[in-house]
């Protein structure tokens, strides 16, 4: 069983058990569980059930597992024949979670 979920913006694939990383949580502690209510689809055996736009009493428990940094990300800037050259990077933050059960 799995799901397709709308969350912050960003559409992820889901199982149960699974550990995905999602943009930054700040507002829940580590531990802490939620509920993702924007269900996509969802797949049961072989049934598919496709959402118009979402799917209805779908939802999805996480539990937040981490909160972490990215590896850090270049951003270099130059202009041709101008010796123009900027180096810049940062690090994202984001949130370990991991999907505790899928509810139809």
């Amino acid at each position: 069983m799995y799901a397709i979920v709308d969350f912050k913006g960003t559409q992820f694939k889901v199982e149960k058990d699974q550990t995905i990383k999602v943009p930054y949580l700040n507002q829940y502690e580590i531990g802490t569980e939620f509920e993702i209510d924007r269900v996509l689809l969802l797949q049961k055996d072989k049934d598919t059930v496709i959402g118009k736009p979402t799917v209805k009493n779908a939802k999805i428990i996480a539990e937040v597992v981490s909160h972490l940094k990215d590896k850090k990300i270049i951003v270099f800037k130059k202009k041709r024949r101008k010796g123009y050259e900027k180096k810049q990077g940062h690090r994202q933050n984001y949130t370990e979670i991991k999907i505790k059960d899928i509810i139809n």
